[in-house]
């Protein structure tokens, strides 16, 4: 212990350091972290709470910023959730019951007005019938609950919406009940100017000779699988006796869908979903297959597959024009949008057949316990199939996927990380050869998501457009209560990303005025189904690849999918060389390139309605946002720039003085010389 003289002599100097300290801490610039640690942090319902599911997500207020749809427990009561940036959490909106229980939610800007509607499923007169209702935004008002818009009654299976015509308003596909096996398509003929205009006209001439039972549920979706940066149609139909068929029906614009391609899927096959799993510039094929579903939802024995897109490769350089004694044998890095009407998937599971690769479930994990996966959330009203839910987690470039495994009572989510194929790793043959390999991240950064013993769902997004996914769980509150917990993804990669969003060209892709012209908005936000990315990057290396993205390719059974476009760029030095964003016009050039495009921003694409018929142009803007430390490195480097301003001129104020005094030396020298 201290004698007493020794505490009274300390005193001052430990006075002195706190003076030092405290106005340093005082007038430290910057906030604290609100999240800390390298891992998936538990983040909390982000004012959630309550008996909520999330059914659907959009930018409902134009402000960039990821918005959410919820559905009571009632099944009907819809209350919309916008995001608060200062707050770090969703603020309660616009709230309505519907008048039947709700089976799924499609937000869209069918009315054209460069705002989001709701057009909402329900129960039908039975349950082989839906019956739809659109909900009609009103700007800074909601919606317009008192009158909605009755759209014709489909049949269970859930229609999708796409852009038939090239008019870049949504348009449904899917089957009515008197129409049988024969798709119909529900297009857009909404006429603003008319007050009892109708919403749809059902009719069945833009896919010729068509006959598809469609599945319910079903993994329809609206992406480009033969490169030509312009949607398809995928379609899963039912053959009876538990055995589905596939159905691929190329976009060839004015003369309608032509169906390019249809096989058979393999036996218990649950949910599609589409990405470019290896990044060679093409959309791939994942799904899960099992030999049995429980009753609770749970799949045994099952296996995860992917069906790799077999298309032109990428040439390797950019004056090769792709052609070999007249044959089309490479698809240029300039001309990402060629065709190729020659591309498969060939879903044969044999070894001889390396586009097709299928393993376990189980050999995602290190001891092989978990073979058991969430398939359906029975939980709801119809259940919900649960696909894979891809997204690029790490920025590498290659989407990993979020899945819910199930032992005993437990229902955990994991995340599986994409990785090079080697030894012993899932997805790769015994040698370690394949294309790309699989691996459950068990790390302690993931005690988050293994700490979620409850979860009946999840899905990525980006809470506060901060550059990373983040990570969305359901959960039937059977374990501390909570129905919604959001996980933010606080690891730090060495890696870029691009956000990108193809708006539907309304009110000319400018400014949009309310009905009585008393409000004014920018229609950001209403993306649909149907707009293509492709792109070049170099990595460190100076290695050229090429990836594709989709925006908005599936929408039914909640399939919560953003309205922008992520992706993962990797680890490189230099601009993205080319972007390609291909629409749904029928014009000549239904796309464009742009070049030198800047990562770590996110690019709106703003299209001529009419595809540029009338002297319409293209627009794009790009948005990088701002870090907190920008304003005070802009402060430091012109204090910097000030100081050594300071420091030349005292240099050169010295130089000059030392110039004059060697001027009078040697004058006085010459000087004494002439004496």
């Amino acid at each position: 212990m201290l004698h007493s003289s020794t505490r009274w002599k300390l005193l001052p100097c430990l006075y002195l350091i706190s003076s030092l300290t405290l106005p340093t801490t005082a007038i430290w610039p910057f906030p604290e972290k609100r999240f800390h640690g390298t891992a998936l942090v538990d983040a909390g319902t982000l004012g959630l709470a309550g008996d909520q599911r999330i059914v659907a997500f959009g930018d409902f207020s134009g402000d960039q910023f990821l918005d959410v749809v919820s559905l009571a427990s009632d099944q009907q009561t819809l209350t919309i959730y916008h995001w608060n940036h200062e707050d770090f959490e969703y603020k309660e909106g616009a709230q309505f019951k519907h008048s039947s229980k709700v089976s799924n939610i499609v937000p869209g800007d069918f009315t054209y007005s460069g705002k989001l509607d709701l057009l909402v499923m329900g129960q039908g007169r039975n349950s082989k019938e839906i019956d739809m209702y659109l909900y009609q935004s009103i700007p800074n008002k909601g919606f317009d609950t008192a009158n909605p818009i009755h759209v014709q009654t489909s049949t269970s299976s859930q229609p999708i919406p796409l852009d038939v015509n090239g008019d870049l308003r949504i348009d449904l596909l899917g089957l009515t009940p008197d129409g049988g096996s024969k798709l119909q398509v529900w297009k857009n003929i909404w006429n603003s100017s008319r007050i009892d205009s109708p919403l749809f006209d059902v009719q069945s001439s833009y896919f010729n000779d068509s006959h598809c039972q469609i599945a319910n549920p079903h993994s329809n979706a609206v992406v480009d699988l033969n490169g030509d940066c312009l949607a398809d149609v995928f379609l899963v139909c039912d053959e009876g006796r538990g055995q589905k068929s596939f159905q691929i029906w190329l976009n060839k614009k004015s003369q309608g869908f032509v169906l390019a391609t249809q096989g058979s899927l393999p036996s218990g096959t649950q949910s599609i979903s589409f990405a470019d799993i290896d990044r060679d510039g093409t959309m791939d094929m994942i799904f899960t297959t099992c030999k049995s579903v429980s009753s609770s939802g749970v799949g045994s024995e099952c296996y995860i597959n992917i069906a790799y897109n077999q298309q032109l490769p990428l040439c390797p350089y950019t004056t090769d024009s792709g052609m070999k004694n007249g044959v089309r044998v490479c698809r240029p890095p300039n001309d990402l949008c060629t065709a190729d009407d020659s591309f498969q998937f060939n879903l044969l599971d044999s070894p001889d057949n390396n586009a097709f690769v299928r393993f376990p479930v189980s050999s995602l994990f290190r001891d092989g316990h978990k073979q058991s996966l969430l398939v359906w959330d029975t939980s709801f009203d119809p259940p919900i199939p649960l696909s894979l839910r891809l997204g690029d987690a790490n920025l590498d470039g290659f989407p990993d996927f979020l899945a819910i495994f199930a032992s005993g009572n437990d229902r955990t989510p994991y995340l599986a990380y994409s990785k090079h194929c080697a030894s012993g790793v899932a997805g790769c043959d015994s040698k370690g050869r394949g294309r790309r390999g699989w691996e459950v991240a068990a790390n302690s950064g993931m005690k988050a998501l293994a700490n979620v013993k409850d979860a009946r769902g999840v899905a990525f997004l980006d809470m506060d457009e901060d550059g990373t996914l983040d990570i969305l769980v359901q959960r039937t509150g059977l374990q501390d209560g909570s129905k919604v917990l959001f996980i933010q993804n606080n690891f730090y990669y060495d890696a870029f990303f691009l956000k990108a969003i193809a708006l539907n060209g309304a009110c000319d892709s400018g400014w949009c005025y309310s009905a009585n012209g008393s409000e004014r908005y920018h229609p950001f936000g209403v993306s649909y189904s149907g707009a293509t990315y492709k792109y070049t990057v170099f990595d460190t290396l100076g290695h050229r690849s090429a990836a594709q993205i989709g925006q908005l390719p599936q929408t039914s059974y909640h399939a919560l999918q953003t309205p922008y476009s992520f992706f993962g760029l990797g680890r490189t030095n230099n601009y993205i060389e080319n972007l390609f964003v291909g629409t749904t016009l029928h014009a000549p050039e239904h796309y464009i390139n742009m070049e030198g495009v800047i990562p770590n921003s996110r690019v709106v694409i703003l299209p001529p309605a009419d595809g540029g018929e009338s002297g319409g142009t293209w627009k794009r803007e790009l948005f990088l946002r701002p870090g907190d430390w920008i304003p005070w490195v802009t402060v430091t480097c012109v204090i910097g720039m000030v100081i050594l301003a300071i420091i030349v001129f005292v240099l050169h104020l010295n130089e000059k003085r030392e110039d004059e005094l060697e001027r009078r030396r040697i004058s006085h020298h010459i000087n004494f010389d002439a004496l």
